[in-house]
């Protein structure tokens, strides 16, 4: 009696971990369209992708971080807590130090689709998962933020499922007003990343979602995004662009330093790109420097797509100002931040400020 006592005791404490973790082991399809096999939620973590960041602390995940890239914490010395600047550093977003990586045992790495396949080939003798999700895309985001719950556990699922309503209702909001503008009112928009002139922004880009979701029409949207470069961007010419003439001329700034940001207090530098922008060969003769128009946003209102529906509404009020006279931007901002990051609202993202 005692033997089988101790055995049933045996059998439970196998099976008692089983029942904590209801629904795995799972399989999910990542942005990669790889299949891939989660034994049980994960409990430590490292994202390689820097748009991955904001989503992992939306889902209340962050203290499940172990390993962070260096560009990161260049990106994000103000996220989380735990901060992301006190985690190991395992690489850049570019090259997994992958002798880090290993001696820190993830459960699950997170990079991007491009490199999902390459990086769990790698990782796969020392037993971690690997799990591609982009995070740029608007329309792709709600599936790729589910399959990062599925990953975490749940109740990381459910905070995804409140965050992503709260996410529809802002969005929807303003599509109630954009989807009333026609075809002839639309406000043509150039949209630039920097660090390099006349590289703009095509289908499939962060900076083309928000911009069609603001109700502008991106004059760059129909062109073929160079395979060379990440993120559908190309290469365009000053004629082409002077031809198209936009009314609106948009720089994303997606390469550090930036001028525009959490820590951004002051507005001189702003100043001096906005002047020297206008004074580029090319741009100046332009509709949008003529008048005026010439906008910076920071790249994480742009390329996060956790983010980017914010950014859609500080281009909703540049491109028809009197149209969204009441649309407050920063308030959103700061909803954002205070409500699914834990962080307080700061900064200057978005100049001219729209609010």
């Amino acid at each position: 009696m005692k033997y089988a006592l101790t055995l049933v005791l045996c059998l439970l404490l196998a099976i008692l971990p089983a029942l904590g973790t209801e629904g795995y082991p799972k399989t999910i399809v990542d942005s990669a369209n790889r299949t891939v096999l989660i034994d049980k939620p994960a409990e430590k973590i490292v994202p390689m992708v820097s748009w991955s960041y904001e989503p992992v602390y939306i889902l209340g995940a962050g203290d499940k971080i172990i390993g962070v890239t260096v560009d990161s914490k260049n990106e994000y010395p103000w996220l989380g807590s735990p901060n992301v600047t006190t985690k190991e550093s395992v690489g850049t977003y570019r090259e997994l130090d992958y002798e880090k990586v290993i001696s820190l045992k993830p459960d699950v790495v997170i990079v991007g689709a491009s490199k999902a396949s390459e990086i769990a080939d790698k990782l796969a003798p020392s037993g971690i998962k690997v799990i591609g999700l982009q995070f740029v895309d608007m329309d792709m985001f709600p599936g790729e933020l589910r399959t990062l719950a599925e990953v975490l556990g749940e109740d990381e699922m459910k905070k995804a499922e409140e965050f992503l309503a709260w996410r529809q209702n802002k969005i929807d909001q303003l599509k109630a007003e954009t989807d009333t503008i026609s075809p002839e009112e639309m406000v043509r928009v150039y949209g630039e990343a920097n660090p390099k002139p006349w590289l703009t922004a095509c289908n499939g880009t962060g900076l083309n979602g928000l911009i069609s979701l603001a109700g502008g029409m991106n004059i760059a949207e129909a062109i073929p995004a160079d395979r060379h470069l990440a993120s559908h961007y190309a290469y365009v010419d000053a004629e082409w662009v002077l031809k198209e003439n936009p009314q609106v001329f948009i720089l994303a700034e997606t390469a550090s330093p930036t001028t525009t940001g959490y820590q951004t207090e002051k507005t001189d530098k702003m100043d001096d790109l906005v002047a020297n922008l206008s004074s580029r060969e090319g741009l100046n003769q332009m509709d949008a420097v003529k008048n005026g128009r010439v906008y910076l946003l920071k790249g994480l209102c742009v390329e996060v797509a956790a983010h980017s529906f914010v950014g859609a509404y500080y281009v909703a009020k540049w491109l028809y100002p009197e149209r969204f006279a009441n649309l407050d931007p920063d308030a959103l901002h700061k909803e954002y931040f205070e409500k699914w990051l834990g962080v307080p609202y700061r900064g200057i993202w978005a100049y001219p400020q729209a609010s």
